[in-house]
């Protein structure tokens, strides 16, 4: 399985972007996807994660309200929302696959990962 993340960019406090990341093989219905952020000096954190199915989703507490995760099924891709942002979201985004029925926020879970984006937030 390969992941490939875009849509990343620079954009002022309040704007809006919106990350895609295609995923190869056949099996897609089969993963849970996630979405996580690392920012200069921090740890990798979970920012939202979707089910194999769509039916599920979480959130971290500081994107919810703001950032919606969705699939394509037909297309074998997941897609970020980002709403609001803040400065603070500025961060490179990496989205993640893992084979499991429900999703997890753990990233040491996930299997598999694209090679990030970089989403930089103006003040």
């Amino acid at each position: 399985v390969q992941l490939q993340a875009s849509g990343g960019g620079l954009v002022q406090a309040g704007g809006s972007l919106s990350l895609s990341c295609a995923v190869s093989g056949r099996t897609f219905s089969t993963y849970t996807m996630g979405w996580f952020r690392q920012a200069p000096g921090h740890e990798r954190e979970f920012v939202a994660a979707i089910t194999r199915t769509g039916g599920d989703t979480g959130y971290a507490d500081s994107v919810k309200g703001r950032f919606t995760i969705s699939r394509a099924g037909t297309t074998n891709a997941v897609f970020l929302q980002m709403n609001s942002l803040k400065p603070e979201d500025t961060a490179v985004y990496y989205c993640a696959a893992v084979r499991t029925m429900y999703y997890t926020r753990a990233p040491d879970r996930y299997d598999y990962w694209g090679q990030g984006t970089l989403v930089t937030v103006s003040s």
